[in-house]
This record gives structure tokens, sequence and C-alpha cells, in this order.
């Protein structure tokens, strides 16, 4: 009999599944967040996989790429599995210092025969990943295509071709960070794609596969529909079209470079189907394949005015006691301990009470923490860990208790006991929730009405167990101070028949959970045959499932890839593209803004408006365009702080420029030693600054012309977008960080 331990790393069910195709995603399919899986560590004694086992594995994956690395360098944890998943898997990581710089990296190992499943890679020299790469895209492209063909089945899979890209998680891409393509492979049956069996590859610049994912859980006796008997395409087209139901909604997006939230009026479809069974033509629903499509849910509030909060201005101690009062556990064996007890503003700017706390017992721990609204004494955040706790030290038994109607009453309830002064601004769930079987957990989503319009971006998330327990409670509640007004907008009608012409449809297979067997035939709609998610109801416009928009391009006859790059980037911010001049002079105010935001991510609101925030130059206020970026510049030296103000708009010149690259290479003290440096060029009497210029050229990074180096001369945006990117690789090459405040 296999022996358990849990261990505190908990893995969202998306991770790893990674969920359905993304032209599923953009199609009309319930929303809902889904409750996390805790990893179940197998006990070391009922393992029987030796690490030189999954190191083999790995070096016979990538042959001669990892045989600099010992079994010394190799870490092997325990095996672990997910509830009711009897797969076991194993993680193999490795890390080395070469010569001062780490190469890191992690594989896991799932099933009997060791397949790999997840792989993550940091190599050492990234310098050729660099912009302009040394691969471009499709070469990226035709590497991942020849690496899936080393494992089973590859022939089925296919190329999702319309979601491959560079990809990043922050407001601005690092000149200084490799480029890296990211590809996803769908598996088929019968050459139609499987909507939840993926394969996702990312390789670097330079050629490198740096993350791999597959999905090893597939089941061998899975059944699917057969082809012979589809519906015609264009009468479930037409079908579609004649039912497509849109619903106006406020969408929040929040931009991370500035720190600011935006809100736009969009029309997105509702979610009564996702799509229709290309064999029977009934719709296919989240309850399953229904003859009649289910009734549209309308807003409807959940009070009809606004409740007392619980515990208004509540101090610390309270705050305590409100937290003992929900967390405590009728049990002798587990003891639970408040750790720490903080008063801070939240993501959201709210005043809140965040209580950190842990469950221990004698097989092992948990630990967690809890927010409170300091002006309600509501709590807004928590997670439940009993159940956790209870199932480890316990046998559940996995029946159901309740239905889903019955969670939902049980989950307004509870909203109401512990957020009450919050409900009139938000609505009942207009999407069904998501339900996971094997923990038995319903997770619901009550969206924020503002001027009877939901809002997608801004809900309370709920969820609750099969035995009516609350185990997850979130309140977003962003803080907007203007709600676009609905005058102007494109009509319903306008926007359905713009919905109808954008419109066609995808066959894959589907099916309803992860429990079941059998997949459907189902055509989804898309939209433009992009991940198109909404439409903007103000503009027209579409937008991205992830918020990509195509940009504007420059041409410039020396610097075209360069500017390109920039502007992709959002390193360049190019307001008018038909009067941009790259040939123009730059002010220091927008050097200093590429530079840094080519050297670190850069948030414009990274600083808050209170009075304890700096203020270096007496001419640049909290309420300057440039402030943040200038005070970012001079806390990574960059600008001397010592002058009394900046000129913000004064014209960069290259001397300039050069004293800023051997600051931002961190070679400032190098360069004050000036009587031992020879600029080479026949304006040297013209140099102030001979060290750095000295050291600049010499790097390259500011070419010589003519022999003359024109340290006057004023600094073009063309000029600027090719040294950065110079100047990025020898910061790279260097081995400085400056990505972090």
């Amino acid at each position: 009999m296999v022996k358990f331990k849990k261990i505190g790393i908990s893995v969202t069910t998306a991770a790893l599944s990674l969920g359905l195709l993304t032209s599923v995603a953009s199609a009309q399919t319930p929303v809902g967040g889904q409750a996390e899986k805790i990893q179940i560590q197998v006990a070391s004694t009922e393992t029987q996989v030796a690490k030189e086992d999954l190191i083999k594995k790995l070096k016979a994956l990538f042959p001669n790429k990892f045989d600099f690395l010992t079994s010394n360098d190799f870490h092997m944890s325990t095996g672990h599995q997910f509830p009711g998943d009897d797969t076991i898997r194993y993680d193999l990581s490795f890390n080395k210092n070469i010569k001062g710089k780490y190469i890191h990296g992690g594989i896991v190992f799932a099933g009997d025969n060791l397949e790999i499943e997840n792989f993550y890679y940091q190599p050492l020299n990234q310098s050729e990943a660099l912009f302009p790469a040394k691969i471009t895209e499709d070469e990226a492209k035709q590497i991942a295509l020849d690496f899936i063909k080393k494992f089973p089945n590859s022939d089925q899979y296919k190329l999702n071709t319309n979601d491959s890209n560079y990809y990043h998680f922050y407001g601005n891409q690092l000149l200084t960070e490799p480029i890296r393509y990211s590809f996803s492979f769908a598996r088929t049956h019968s050459d139609v794609k499987i909507a939840d069996q993926q394969i996702h590859v990312s390789v670097l610049g330079n050629g490198d596969i740096t993350e791999f994912y597959r999905n090893t859980t597939v089941q061998k006796s899975n059944t699917f529909d057969e082809k012979n008997q589809l519906k015609l395409q264009a009468e479930v087209l037409k079908k579609v079209k004649e039912n497509l139901s849109l619903q106006l909604q406020y969408q929040i997006n929040y931009d991370y470079r500035s720190d600011k939230r935006s809100v736009q009026l969009v029309y997105n479809p509702t979610t009564q189907f996702s799509g229709v069974h290309a064999i029977s033509g009934n719709w296919y629903t989240a309850e399953g394949i229904s003859e009649s499509l289910p009734a549209r849910k309308s807003v409807e509030t959940i009070v009809s005015k606004q409740l007392p909060p619980k515990q208004p201005g509540i101090t610390v101690e309270q705050a305590k006691t409100i937290a003992n009062e929900l967390l405590k556990l009728d049990s002798e064996d587990v003891k639970l301990t408040i750790n720490h007890v903080e008063e801070t503003k939240n993501y959201n700017g709210k005043d809140v009470i965040v209580i950190n706390y842990s469950y221990e017992y004698k097989n092992g721990g948990y630990g967690s923490s809890i927010e409170i609204d300091k002006a309600t004494g509501e709590i807004i955040q928590y997670h439940n860990l009993k159940n956790e706790v209870l199932n480890d030290m316990k046998k559940e038994d996995g029946k159901t208790s309740i239905t889903k109607a019955e969670a939902l009453t049980k989950a307004t309830a509870f909203l109401k006991e512990w957020v009450p002064s919050y409900l009139h601004q938000y609505a009942k769930p207009i999407n069904e929730p998501y339900y996971d079987k094997q923990q038995g957990i319903y997770s619901f989503s009550f969206p924020r009405v503002v001027n009877g319009i939901a809002v997608s971006g801004d809900e309370i998330n709920v969820s609750i167990t099969d035995k009516g327990e609350l185990t997850n409670l979130y309140v977003n509640n962003q803080n907007i101070e203007e709600w676009p007004s609905t005058e102007g907008i494109l009509s319903l009608t306008e926007a359905t028949n713009r919905y109808k012409e954008a419109m066609n449809l995808e066959l894959l297979y589907m099916k309803q959970n992860e429990e079941e067997k059998h997949y459907s035939l189902v055509y989804v709609p898309a939209y433009n045959e992009q991940q198109i998610s909404s439409l903007d109801a103000t503009t027209g416009e579409w937008n991205s499932l992830f918020g990509k928009k195509e940009t504007s391009k420059v041409t410039h006859p020396t610097a075209e890839k360069e500017l390109n790059y920039l502007i992709e980037k959002n390193i360049l911010e190019v307001k008018d593209f038909s009067n941009f001049n790259a040939n123009s002079s730059i002010t220091k105010g927008e050097a200093i803004k590429i530079l840094v935001k080519s050297l670190t991510y850069f948030y414009e609101g990274m600083y808050p408006a209170q009075e304890e925030t700096p203020q270096t130059f007496e001419n640049i206020g909290r309420d300057h365009p440039y402030y943040s970026v200038i005070e970012r510049a001079v806390s990574i030296g960059i600008i001397d702080a010592t002058s009394g103000t900046f000129d913000a708009d004064a014209k960069m010149t290259r001397e300039e420029l050069a004293v800023w690259y051997i600051r931002a290479l961190g070679l400032e003290q190098a360069a004050k030693h000036k009587d031992i440096y020879k600029v080479n060029v026949k304006d040297a009497a013209d140099v102030t600054y001979p060290g750095h210029v000295a050291l600049a050229t010499a790097l390259e990074l500011l070419p010589i012309e003519n022999e003359l180096f024109s340290p006057k001369k004023e600094v073009t945006y063309a000029d600027i977008a090719v040294s950065t990117i110079r100047l990025a690789h020898k910061v790279n090459e260097s081995g400085r960080e400056l990505h972090y405040y």
C-alpha cells in the first residue's frame, strides 16, 4: 500500500492541463475559476526510480546538450501524485555555477515509462538570442516541429497556426532579455484537433529549446464521434448566427507599465453554449448536449440595497478574533497558529489587515493568509485549508452531498455573512460555474454591476465544496473613478452584424470534463480566425484575446528593424506614425525613457503619489511626465543626482549618451580616471568626458565617423535605437542586472 503525505505546493488546474485551444478560449465558453490541485508526495520507501534513470532519459532527448553536467549537479525529488490521478511524477532539477554564472533547469517525468511531461531550461549563453536573434520565427518553428517528432504519436499533432508568437510577461520586454518563440501543437484524431490535448514548445532566439509541456495523462480508453455523419458546416453556421446573443459589458484593462486601469465598453457573446454538436446538430453546453438553447441569464443584483458592513473600523486584535473564529478546527491533533499580522494596502489600494496563519499537525502542515477590509471588517480574500488538513488526517467519502443550485445558495449565504456591504455592487452569476469533480468543488463568479452593465475583470469569486463548505473567497472590487458612457456606442444590432460577418466555425473534439471518456465532435465559433474575445463598443475595433494589437511600422534606410523592434516591445512610443521622423533629434527625457525601458522592467506608476516618495531634481516633481523614469534612472546610477535640475526637454548629445551608456554598464568609476585614456579622434579637444567616450568607442557603442566623435552632435531616434541594442548586448555579456527596483 502506498503511503502519502501532503507538501505545501499548489498547482493550478490550468497549469496542469493548459486548458482548451486558444481558438476555443475565444468562443462562447463558460467562465469560472478553477480550484487548485495539491501535490501528494509519495513516501520515498515506495519509489523504485533512480536518479540515473531520469538523467539518462533527459540526455537521450537532448543528445550532447547536457553532457557537461554530472550526476552531482542533478537533484531528484520524491515522486508525487495529484488527487484523482494515479500517475506518479518525478522532478529532476539541475543548477550549476560556471565561471560565476548559473545554468539551471527542471524536468517532470510521468508514469511507469517515465515520459517527459514538462521541461524548462535557462542556458548560460544567450547573447545570440538577443535582438537581432540568430534564428527567425520560421526557423524556430521548424526546430519545434523536429523536436516533437521525438515523442510517441507525434504525427497526430498539428501546429496551431494562429497563436505562435514572441512572448513575454511584462509591459516592456528588455533588450537584454533573449527572444523566445512559443508554439503549440494540438493532438488530432481523424485529422480533427482535440481541444484539451496539446504540446507546447518554446524556442530561444539562438535555437535552444527552453520550455516544453505535454499532457501525458491521455486516457487510452477514450472514444470519439465518427466523422461520417457530420452536419453540414454551412447549416450549423446559419443556426449559430441566428441564435447569436451578445451582452454589453464593461471590461477593465490593467496596464502594468503605468499601474493604471482603463475601462472599455465591449460586446461579448453570452455563454449559453460552447458550440454545436456536429453529429446531432444540438447545442453543446456546460450541462451537456441539449436540443434546446439554455435561457440567457440577465444581470440581476444579489441585493436590492446596500447592506451594513460586518464590523466597521476594526482593530488588529478584532481582526485576529475574526480570523480565529473562521479558521478554528475541531480537532485536538491540529494546532492553529497566527504567525504574522500586517496593516497594509492591497492591490486595489484598499486599507487591509493581512493575517498569515498555519495549521500544524503530526504529518506536516499548511500555511496561508486572510485579507480583511479594515474599514468594514469583512473578509475579502480567503482560502480554506481545513479540507486539505482533514483529508490528510483521515479518509473522506467522495459522495456529492449538494447540487449546483444548492451550492449557489450556499455561496450567496456566505457572501451575505462575510462581505455584506459589497453585495449591492454585484450580480448573481451570469456564467455557469466550474465544477471540479475530483475535488468536489463548485466555483462561482459574481460579476460587478455598474449602470446596470456587468463588469468583466471585477468579480467576487466563491468556491463551495460539495459538502456545502466555503473553500475560497476573493473580492476584487477595483477602484475605478470614471466609467465610459454608453452614448454613441455601436448598437446591439450593429455589433451583432459585425460578429456574424467575422464568424466562422472550427471543428474540434471536446469533452465536458476531465473524467469523461468520450470526445464529441463540436463546431465552435471563431471570429476572424484569430484569438478574438470582444468587440470594442465605442470604436468598433476587435480586441485580441491577450490584449495584443498590431503596431504600425516605420521606415528608415539604416535603422528600420531596430526602430520597429523597440516599438513592438513598448520601449519606443510613437503617437503619430504619419509624422514620425526617425532622423529628428531626441530629447533627454525621451532618451532616458528608452534607455530605462530597454534595461529594466519599468512601470510608470511605480512611485505612488505620497509625500515620502523621492524627488531628486527640484524641477522634476511627481506630476512631471518623466518623473518615474528619471527617478528610476537615478536609482540605477545612469543619471547623476548631484545636479539640482534635469532638463528633460534639452536635446541629447552623443557625449552625454556615452556617459549614460558607461554608467549603465557599471563602468563609471573606471571612466572617472580620465588621465589614463586617450581618445583617438581629431576632435578630442572637444570631449569633456574622455574616459566615458574612450570606453564607449572601444566597446563600439557609438561609432566614429571620419575620425570624428562629434561629442556635441545631437542624437536622433535612429541613432539611439541602434546604439541601445548594442548596449543591451554588452550589458547581457557582463551579467549586470538592472531588472528590478
